[in-house]
């Protein structure tokens, strides 16, 4: 019996059943100026096929020459992988016949790759607490990256029911370096989870290695999913590949699919195919790819166009010295610099906030501030626009000057939120919002009078029910003058000018 699509086991069940065993592979396109092996431009969203030349197009006589940067960037990301640097390694040509590649192999690393035998240390929250997983790295190479290949006229943009496919080389030819991890074990019903806070722990190293943009929904970060399921005690069982994942929260659904998935098909007497497997977007589902139960066969040899890579220790022990300070270091220091609290600061982290925040604290705004917005107004906006955070427009110093205008009484925060929905709509800066919408507070006390007096004159009852005691009722005649005033006033000041007026004490 085989899989049967959308047969899915009950997550708990399944894991009462069988033990899930993990294995990511992480793609990482570096943001070197130029390609992997020729100095073509890697802009992201050039016109296709206007980014190539005769070395990535694999024409006749060309020859390749290894970028150095991306070299000297693949070291530097083995150390803060904790990995073991070769001191000496070469290329491969990887043999396949499919279109996305011009010359019909890729020059990537096979048995002698630059970095082996890594960690990288993951924080997971548990229902006791913070709980941590040393993911073990097998390996980290350079290789090429592929063509993009554009499938038109089916239902699904996949190859099969398409009617023809289209293929930009742009892509082709970039810096691209593959993670790969050893089998991860004993995670349990923390698989997901785990899973998700491997790749985003890459993503935040990446980052802060300098050493690429890992936008996962330009392509520059992607991982490759493996799961499988055994009962506990027995051998690993066969496992799935759902291929190129494009988001940390599809990383765990995936992870978490799979497992249902395998769980129903074992249950029900089924084996597993070894085979690629597509994720789903709108369904977190996955589909079948193509079947890998037949070995394939590279036929790998030695690339005969480049020389070996053979780094001397004394650059690789120059290049440790260029790295940064560990994300999971730098977030504790953090914590407790700002006083926050573990759910805090995991907002920060899941909002995609904390570089964010730290700039804006930088620019001189208060650190609960720079987090009220970032993690508040700005997430509400950017969720409803459906993009990253900090692809908002708004910068530190955007903050920094409206928050100067709030203290000296010229913004409230009502007004501040409608400055910055300018910013993001593109009005300009905050004093050009303010100007173009009006937005300044009416803080003249005459002018305030004079709406508190008109709003007293329509509700003469009010000013009754606040001198006999009432003062809650002062709220009614609040509200008119805001509303008058079109929300520009200090409520707070309205209040205190009426209760004076009226003899009354607050």
């Amino acid at each position: 019996m085989t899989s049967v699509v959308n047969t899915r086991m009950d997550f708990d069940q399944a894991l009462e059943r069988f033990e899930p065993v993990l294995g990511l592979e992480t793609h990482v396109e570096l943001g070197t100026a130029s390609k992997m092996f020729c100095s073509c431009a890697t802009e992201f969203g050039g016109e296709p096929n206007t980014q190539v030349c005769p070395v990535c197009l694999g024409l006749p006589g060309s020859l390749p020459v290894v970028n150095a940067v991306a070299v000297e960037s693949t070291i530097r990301m083995g150390l803060a992988l904790h990995c073991d640097i070769a001191s000496w390694c070469r290329f491969a040509r990887k043999n396949y016949f499919y279109p996305d590649m011009p010359k019909d192999y890729q020059v990537s690393q096979y048995d002698e790759p630059l970095c082996t035998n890594g960690y990288l240390d993951v924080t997971v929250p548990t229902d006791d607490g913070p709980r941590e997983f040393r993911v073990e790295i097998e390996r980290v190479h350079m290789e090429e990256d592929t063509g993009k290949l554009t499938h038109s006229g089916g239902d699904t943009g996949r190859i099969h029911g398409a009617d023809y496919s289209l293929v930009d080389y742009n892509r082709a030819g970039i810096p691209l370096i593959e993670i790969v991890t050893k089998p991860i074990t004993g995670a349990g019903a923390l698989a997901p989870v785990v899973a998700r806070a491997y790749v985003a722990e890459v993503r935040d190293l990446m980052r802060a290695l300098g050493v690429s943009d890992v936008r996962m929904d330009q392509g520059s970060l992607r991982c490759d999913v493996n799961v499988s399921l055994a009962p506990a005690g027995e051998p690993w069982g066969t496992r799935s590949e759902t291929k190129n994942v494009n988001s940390l929260r599809s990383v765990e659904r995936a992870v978490r699919f799979e497992i249902e998935r395998q769980g129903a098909v074992l249950s029900e007497g089924g084996r597993i195919i070894q085979e690629t497997r597509h994720f789903h977007e709108d369904t977190g589902e996955t589909t079948p790819g193509r079947s890998k139960e037949q070995a394939e066969d590279y036929r790998y040899f030695p690339e005969p166009d480049l020389v070996p890579v053979a780094p001397s220790s004394e650059w690789i022990e120059e290049l440790r010295t260029t790295l940064p300070e560990v994300p999971s270091v730098r977030r504790s220091r953090l914590q407790v610099e700002w006083g926050v609290s573990d759910l805090e600061m995991q907002t920060l982290v899941n909002a995609e906030a904390l570089d964010l925040v730290e700039e804006t604290i930088v620019a001189g705004v208060d650190q609960a501030a720079a987090r009220k917005w970032w993690t508040g107004e700005f997430t509400r906006i950017a969720n409803e626009q459906g993009v990253a955070l900090a692809d908002l427009g708004i910068t530190s110093a955007h903050i920094a000057r409206v928050e100067s205008l709030i203290a000296d009484g010229s913004l409230t925060d009502k007004l501040a939120r409608q400055v910055f929905e300018g910013v993001v709509a593109g009005e300009g800066d905050p004093d050009s919002v303010i100007a173009g919408r009006g937005l300044a507070v009416v803080g003249d006390d005459s002018t305030l009078m004079a709406a508190i007096e008109s709003a007293l004159a329509e509700q003469p009852d009010v000013a009754e029910k606040i001198r006999s005691g009432k003062v809650q009722a002062a709220g009614a005649i609040v509200g008119a003058v805001m509303k008058t005033t079109k929300g520009q006033a200090d409520a707070a000041k309205v209040r205190t000018l009426l209760l004076a007026h009226l003899g009354v004490e607050g």
